[in-house]
């Protein structure tokens, strides 16, 4: 098959041909243009991003002027609600107009602002300083950095600068490749580009030209070091431009400053940290607390690993929750324990009678416990290296294929004597009936961990002769034993789970008293994050760590959808062409593969399988060895921290100086990076470790071959694999790939080992033996192949679940903007107002009780009926609910004005007064119940005379309630989502189910918002407490992200200081307060910008 298509691909033509062809002629377009700059002064040149920008703004302001013409219309008093609403509609068109005309004349400048930042790289690297007429900005830019000063009239920017605490001069023009890179970034596609072929370099073409609309850039990194240095690195050559470039990273969550680098033209930052401000904005109390602006451009940068790997589990914010510190796990902790060591010694004793009796022949008994042992315990080394001689895999199979025909029907014969089952390939845990009378043997009640037979228990007491209010008790006291129940061994098997399936140092690490979970495709410590469904805390209470208590989620959003909400999004890595499908499929992106500058010539060589673990890593030593005395540096890829822990003991023992890198040395990672490529040196890294840095030869080491990857074991993943192989050959350099692999690996023992077992087993191979084709190669591939589907299954299953929640979040999302902006909250409010008249009419429609109706209202809005008896149940459902809200609306608008007449005295006296005191007052709004606190500023509320203040109720009641409801709906949410997947046991589809039942829950919530939102505004009024100065805060302390890039906290400083990680030194010019002002106004800096 790969034959023909290979065929097929030179007769036709393949697409990476066919992308490259389509973009040729805009490359030549970019030459022709490149080849006027040379004659430009330096201003000239400069000038010419000014004229870029006026060209933008001039084709959108006849638009803009509509849209503003559109906006004051809408602020009109007399205008109807309806036509509000159609005003705000053709806003939005208008707005997506104008980025539709925005895009068209980007495309038209695109040759010329290519040619404009080439030849400005060209400039600064040929000469040692630009000198410019100094602008504004250049004076400002010269306070804070040390690469520009400011002589009178004159800017000069030198062409040498900090980047993340390393000197660099200038040294890189764009090469085409580089050019096909950035024309592919802006079209929004992922450009696929081989290591060292300048991906950040490549990315400075689309981000000048799009940051020049004035709606941002965002450049999105997988770890805060890359954010910091490339703002750093790429910085000066934008900002020779007049374009501001600021990383969020070097700023504080919901600060000022994170608020200004929103706004710069060009805002670094990690993908994390940009999906967690979206989400604070959306817990913001105040418009004034929002940092990011709306989302336009965004280029990702190892664009696989974030919208892939970190896509697998959603951001999340989160706090205490009720009875959070209450569980189970140490209480069961030592029961599970026995049951394990209970387990592993029958395994033990089952695994040696199956190597007796496939000695002697018997290989039917032989195989039947060599399947007990199997699902016993399938990660028991013992079994591992036993299934990896010869026959016995394919012994396995056989077995197992026997027990498995009839949809397992004669399995439980296998499982009788176990005490609990392992699935490892689908990650899940049963216990048998032989554990749970283990696990009862030290319990008198025989039934402690037995679910009751909910549906049999009810019928038997509804057929009993007992009253009904003793049977509703008894109904009560089965409901409530099967909870307590379900709970105790969902804690059992996730304690069980713990201690069979994660291992130390290979799923997690145990770092400072805590448990962290190791990310299976980079080797990265995963920073806060914790698995689900209390199997986090089954592991702390394995470790012996403090469990921490539970939390509930406040606001929450997939990497998926966090990004898709922009309004153009591009990425680049070098290894996205294996999972072009899912890029497509979830985010619409087409993958291109870029050429390389020059030739690849790395040697890839063919994988060696070895039948055991013992002979790979022996075999593995004795090529570093040799490679090492050739001079060459080694770089040894493993897939988990365990395996570089125990290469780097058997190196260490052979005397082999080398470095570590994997999650336990994951601050170093930029410095062990730097040396891996100097002559003889060894680095053991995790297959994805040292992403976004590039290991660079000296010529004594090209001379020697470059530099030699070996790999220890095949990753789940091919493009893991490929990430690893790319570290080497770089530019055209000599380098070596080659894999080695055993049948004991995680890969081969779940989908690969038996073909090969089979052909080792006919062959005869001997110890220490190793085998080597194109034909194992391409089996251990098409193994990778079924992972990869079946992790894409996962992702796809998860953005599936979060769809529906993303359908509500931006339904909420959207009232809670309206409602801080106050732009569109009078026209939010006359649509509550219309649905709460709608749905108290429904919800009487089956009884007709016209009594219990005009109570409703009287609870509800605090109105009398407008409509009699008669018309209620006679007339048309829509003529009454336009008569009641009418009515309610004319009674609402009236209050309103009530509201500010009677406040505007006060205020006025407050202003009068103490208006040099005050900026903001704090209005005490109350229903008799609750009172909320409505802040509005004291000048605009004087000059309005007052006639702000309802819109401020309306904002301050309505993100209350939103808030409060939305907290409670996202708990129902998650106790939905795990409640449906026992579904699958009833035949059903568990994501149908949660759809539906998840539309019934957010249609409750609507009208729950709605009614309390209403009922508040209608029946509450000012209370008899003053006006007073604001002075709210906001308490988040209690607060957490699930994935933190770094945590700030302002009340331990001491602390912080003693446990900072060592991180880039921020490029900021330090400035005597006597010396000079470096923005050139001949005043000392104290008297000028250091104020």
């Amino acid at each position: 098959m790969a034959g023909l298509l290979s065929a097929i691909g030179k007769f036709f033509g393949n697409k990476s041909d066919k992308d490259i062809k389509k973009i040729k002629p805009k490359i030549e377009k970019i030459h022709e243009e490149y080849s006027k700059l040379n004659s430009l002064t330096h201003d000239e040149l400069r000038n010419k991003t000014n004229l870029f920008k006026s060209r933008i703004q001039n084709a959108v302001k006849k638009e803009k002027n509509e849209i503003e013409a559109l906006k004051e219309k809408a602020e009109t008093a007399e205008i109807s609600n309806e036509n509000i609403e159609d005003i705000y509609k053709e806003i939005d068109e208008k707005e997506e107009l104008i980025l539709s005309i925005i895009e068209d004349t980007l495309n038209e400048i695109l040759p010329e602002a290519f040619a404009v930042i080439k030849e400005t790289a060209r400039r600064f690297k040929e000469e040692d300083f630009l000198v410019v007429k100094a602008s504004d900005y250049d004076r400002q830019l010269a306070v804070k950095k040390d690469f520009i000063s400011i002589s009178e009239t004159s800017a000069k920017y030198q062409t040498n600068w900090n980047a993340a605490g390393v000197d660099v001069a200038w040294d890189m023009v764009h090469y085409d490749v580089q050019l096909i890179g950035g024309i592919v970034l802006h079209e929004g596609k992922i450009a696929e580009m081989q290591t060292g072929e300048g991906k950040t370099l490549s990315a400075t073409l689309p981000i000048y030209l799009n940051a020049l609309s004035g709606l941002g850039v965002h450049l999105v990194t997988v770890n805060d070091y890359l954010a910091k240095r490339d703002s750093e690195w790429m910085g000066p050559i934008f900002q020779f431009h007049g374009l501001s470039v600021e990383c969020i990273d070097n700023y504080q969550p919901n600060s000022q400053e994170r608020r200004d680098a929103y706004m710069a033209d060009i805002t670094y930052g990690t993908n994390n940290e940009f999906g967690f401000d979206y989400l604070r904005d959306n817990m913001a109390k105040r418009e004034g607390d929002l940092v990011q602006r709306k989302l336009h451009y965004s280029i990702v940068d190892e664009v696989d690993s974030v919208l892939i790997d970190d896509a697998r589990t959603p951001l999340i914010i989160s706090g205490p929750t009720p009875k959070g510190d209450q569980h189970e796990y140490n209480d069961y902790k030592y029961q599970v324990e026995r049951l394990y060591s209970e387990q592993k010694k029958y395994v033990t004793t089952v695994l040696s009678d199956a190597k007796k009796l496939i000695n002697e022949g018997k290989k039917d008994e032989g195989g039947f416990n060599l399947l007990r042992a199997f699902r016993g315990l399938p990660r028991n080394k013992a079994l591992i290296k036993y299934l990896s001689e010869e026959g016995v895999k394919t012994q396995l199979q056989k077995t197992e294929n026997y027990y498995m025909q009839d949809q397992n029907k004669e399995m439980h014969i296998v499982d009788a004597e176990l005490f609990f089952v392992i699935d490892e390939k689908s990650n899940s845990i049963e216990l048998t009936e032989k554990g749970l009378v283990l696990m009862s043997s030290s319990i008198k009640d025989k039934d402690f961990f037995v679910l009751p037979d909910v549906g049999i228990e009810i019928a038997n007491i509804e057929k009993s002769n007992n009253k009904e209010e003793e049977k509703l008790k008894a109904k009560e006291k089965i409901l409530r034993d099967f909870s307590i129940k379900s709970e105790r061994i969902h804690t059992i098997n996730q304690l069980l789970k713990a201690y069979t399936l994660f291992e130390k140092d290979v799923e997690y690490v145990v770092v400072d008293n805590r448990v962290k979970i190791v990310d299976e495709q980079t080797g990265r410590i995963m920073e806060g994050r914790r698995y689900s469904d209390g199997l986090h805390q089954a592991i702390e209470a394995k470790e012996n760590v403090t469990i921490e208590a539970a939390t509930q989620t406040y606001a929450t959003v997939t990497l998926q959808n966090y990004f898709r909400m922009y309004n153009k999004i591009s990425g680049m890595t070098g290894t996205a062409e294996t999972e072009a499908g899912e890029f497509w499929e979830i985010y619409k992106l087409d993958v291109v593969t870029i050429p390389t500058n020059k030739p690849i010539i790395r040697q890839d060589k063919d994988d060696l399988i070895y039948k055991t673990n013992r002979e790979k890593y022996n075999a593995v030593i004795e090529d570093v060895v040799g490679l090492t005395k050739e001079g060459r540096p080694v770089l040894l890829g493993t897939t988990s921290v365990e395996i570089s822990e125990l290469l780097s003991n058997i190196l260490r023992r052979r005397g082999i100086k080398h470095n570590v890198l994997n999650a336990k040395m994951h601050q170093k990672e930029a410095d062990i990076v730097a040396e891996a490529g100097k002559k003889g040196v060894v680095t053991i890294a995790t297959n994805m470790a040292g992403r976004g840095t590039d290991i660079k030869l000296s010529d004594e080491v090209k001379n020697a071959g470059g530099l030699a990857i070996i790999g220890t074991e095949r990753h789940d993943s091919r493009r893991v694999d490929r990430q690893l192989r790319g570290r080497s050959g770089r530019q055209g350099d000599p380098g070596s790939s080659q894999f080695y692999i055993s049948l004991e690996d995680r890969l081969m023992r779940l989908f690969g080992a038996e073909r090969i077992a089979k052909i080792m087993d006919r062959v005869g191979f001997e110890e220490g033996e190793a085998i080597s084709h194109k034909y194992i190669t391409r089996n251990v591939e098409n193994a990778q192949k079924k992972v990869e589907e079946n992790n894409f299954g996962i992702r796809k299953r998860l953005l599936e679940y979060d769809d529906v929640m993303n359908q509500q979040r931006e339904v909420i999302y959207k009232k809670r903007r309206n409602a801080l902006s106050g732009d569109r909250i009078s026209l939010d409010i006359a649509n509550m107002i219309y649905d709460t008249c709608e749905n108290l009419i429904n919800d009487d429609q089956d009884n007709k009780n016209y009594s219990q109706f005009k109570l409703e209202l009287m609870r509800n809005l605090s109105i009398n009926s407008p409509i009699n008896e008669n018309q209620y149940k006679d007339d048309d459902i829509g003529q009454n609910i336009s008569k009641i809200y009418k009515t309610c609306y004319a009674n609402y608008k009236l209050k309103s004005d009530t509201i500010s007449k009677q406040t505007y005295p006060v205020i006025k006296d407050v202003y009068n007064n103490q208006s040099a005191k005050y900026e903001n007052i704090v209005i005490p709004f109350s229903d008799g119940i609750k009172v909320l606190q409505v802040v509005a500023n004291l000048k605009e509320s004087y000059e309005q005379e007052a006639e702000n203040i309802p819109k401020a109720i309306e904002k301050s009641v309505t993100l209350a309630i939103i808030d409060s409801v939305w907290k409670d709906h996202l708990r129902e949410m998650d106790d939905l989502k795990q409640s449906v997947q026992n579904a699958v046991y009833e035949q059903k589809d568990p994501l149908l189910i949660y759809k539906f039942e998840a539309f019934n829950l957010f249609k409750l919530l609507i009208e729950k918002i709605n009614k309390e939102i209403i009922s508040f505004l209608l029946k509450s009024s000012i209370t008899n407490q003053n006006i007073q100065e604001d002075r709210i805060t906001e308490n988040k302390n209690n607060l957490q992200t699930s994935r933190p890039e770094e945590i700030f906290n302002t009340s331990n400083n001491n602390q912080n200081k003693q446990n900072k990680k060592s991180e880039p030194v921020r490029v900021e010019q330090k400035i005597e307060r006597n010396s000079p002002c470096p923005c050139g106004s001949g005043k000392k800096y104290k008297k000028c910008c250091g104020k």
